[in-house]
């Protein structure tokens, strides 16, 4: 099952060791809605290698900002602490599982 991540957790999810797979999403957004099963099947397939939340942007606007979400859904991807990829728009699982795999 994918991290609810908020503002005050995301820092502490960053700094793990493991990659951080977030996807920025709202409940009103239709396309979301698209992805949203496959976030759930990747965190359950990657549990224990990569770190792979949801964070709702009408509830977190802080890390949303930081990062320059305009357009949801946005999934970015981190490495050591570091953005290293991002996809915008819904998109088809195997282009997740490509960069996802890129970070291990």
């Amino acid at each position: 099952m994918a991290i609810v991540i908020t503002d005050s957790s995301f820092d502490e999810l960053l700094g793990a060791e493991q990659p951080l797979v977030v996807d920025f999403w709202a409940e009103w957004c239709g396309p979301c809605k698209m992805i949203a099963p496959v976030v759930e099947e990747l965190a359950a397939e990657y549990s224990g290698k990569v770190n792979i939340g949801k964070m709702d942007v009408d509830e977190n606007n802080e890390v949303s900002s930081r990062y320059g979400i305009r357009n949801i859904p946005t999934v970015l991807f981190f490495k050591n602490g570091q953005l290293i990829d991002k996809q915008v728009g819904a998109t088809q699982k195997s282009a997740l599982v490509q960069k996802i795999e890129a970070m291990l």
